[in-house]
């Protein structure tokens, strides 16, 4: 255990001193960041900063001087120390990977007063001054030694960020013509025209045009330039959409103020449907804080208890939309609850079949392996604790659930307890299918429409 020991009133002398080094990291910048509000470009954006007189990103002068304070308070006069006051020079800039040196001298003591002012100074690797200064605090006359408080674990995370890339790279293409169905609430309009609004998607409006209008209007959105099928009501809005399907005027499907039942019974239509040789089923994208990578979790919204062909299409849907949007050889994870192979649990079974499929060609663009359990999937600590050796373990793109129930468990508790964001669309019909939830954040549902376009643009 870390002991904190100061150095009271009595025990100090002019030319006493401490110190400790610091490597700058792009982490400090960005807590620094965080705590104080400071948003400076200059600290935060590396292409401002390229064009700056130090052309990189390089730290908060304030940095400097919050490591010149931990000296004071947990070193030299250490616990019990009282800041006064603080004069500094900010002389170089330093940068992420820099090491800096920061050392406090006792320049001055006065016993009556308890005030003591000492000499600052922040060198970097070769021992050029990068802030001098003077600090003067009033020094503790008791002898104090503590164990140093644990601090918090923390972890840093941009909401959206991964979306916002997905997004991003959906700028350089056309929109994608989308049949918007039933969209006769604010919430589903909203989705459509902002993403209409980022040239993600270049919506058809298909409902009851007197209910639509409305909505609009109770929400403040302007129609002006959108068509607008007019059909009697949800059921007739979901066919209508896929007539504009079949007929090459859409080339996506985005759900509106309808359920979901609704709308794939009109895409699951034998005569009429967009059905194709491959079994429907649903993806999540999530943006797991902590996670290095978009993560993707299937089935957890369509099929119940998947069958082995069933299970089958449902990795490759999932293979494509993860090469569709970007990861090249996605790695895919058959989970269960062990990681070995026995009748006793029918998904481990069904696991190592898809396996052997992936093997022989059945199954392809990407790494498959399973059975694994959820933290051998994702944790490399775990894989590295039970010594299995695997291309995928530890690193898993996509997380394939042997159930709707397991898989919507784990998307829901991903969601709620570590603060992911969602995106998803259902694959495996003639063009994607946007099934966009209320509980859906506005970046949420962008992503879901950017996922579409580009399945929509490879084919899918």
């Amino acid at each position: 255990m870390e002991m904190l020991e100061n150095r009271p009133l009595g025990e100090l002398a002019p030319g006493d001193s401490a110190e400790l080094t610091r490597v700058l990291t792009r982490r400090d910048i960005e807590l620094f960041a965080v705590m104080s509000g400071d948003l400076n470009p200059a600290h935060l954006d590396a292409d401002y900063a390229e064009g700056t007189q130090f052309h990189r990103v390089i730290a908060h002068g304030m940095w400097g001087g919050a490591l010149i304070s931990a000296v004071l308070g947990t070193r030299l006069p250490g616990p019990g120390t009282i800041y006064l006051g603080q004069s500094l020079r900010f002389l170089r800039p330093v940068g992420v990977g820099d090491a800096v040196t920061v050392r406090a001298t006792v320049a001055e003591v006065d016993e009556g007063t308890g005030r003591v002012r000492l000499d600052c100074l922040c060198l970097d690797a070769v021992g050029r001054s990068v802030i001098e200064g003077s600090a003067e605090v009033l020094a503790p006359r008791d002898k104090v030694r503590r164990p140093a408080a644990a601090l918090p674990e923390v972890r840093l995370h941009t909401p959206g960020a991964r979306f916002r890339a997905l997004i991003d790279a959906t700028r350089p293409h056309d929109p994608v013509p989308t049949a918007v169905v039933h969209p006769c609430d604010a919430l589903s309009l909203e989705g459509a025209l902002q993403a209409r609004a980022e040239t993600i998607i270049a919506p058809i409006l298909v409902g009851p045009r007197r209910r639509i209008e409305a909505a609009a209007a109770e929400a403040g959105l302007s129609l002006e330039g959108l068509e607008i099928v007019d059909v009697a009501h949800s059921h007739a809005a979901a066919e209508a959409s896929v007539r504009l399907v079949r007929e090459g005027r859409a080339a996506a499907l985005m759900k509106g103020a309808l359920h979901t039942d609704e709308l794939l019974s009109a895409v699951l239509d034998r005569a009429a449907g967009l059905r194709t040789e491959r079994r429907l089923s649903h993806v999540f994208a999530l943006d797991v804080p902590g996670y290095p990578r978009t993560l993707y979790i299937t089935d957890a919204a369509i099929n119940i208890a998947p069958d082995l062909e069933t299970l089958r299409d449902i990795v490759q849907n999932a293979i494509d939309l993860a090469r569709a949007a970007g990861t090249e050889a996605p790695r895919v994870a058959l989970l269960s609850a062990v990681e070995t192979v026995t009748e006793k649990l029918p998904s481990t079974l069904l696991a190592a079949a898809i396996c052997k499929m992936a093997d022989r060609g059945q199954i392809t663009g990407g790494l498959v392996d399973g059975p694994l359990a959820f933290d051998n999937a994702i944790s490399p600590a775990a894989v590295a604790a039970k010594g299995i050796a695997s291309a995928v373990a530890g690193r898993a793109d996509i997380l394939v659930a042997p159930n709707l129930e397991s898989g919507n468990m784990i998307a829901k508790q991903l969601i709620h307890l570590a603060g992911a964001e969602a995106a998803g669309i259902a694959l495996g019909a003639r063009v994607p299918i946007m099934l966009t939830s209320r509980a859906d954040s506005a970046e949420a549902r962008l992503a879901s429409a950017a996922l579409a376009q580009v399945m929509a643009r490879d084919g899918g």
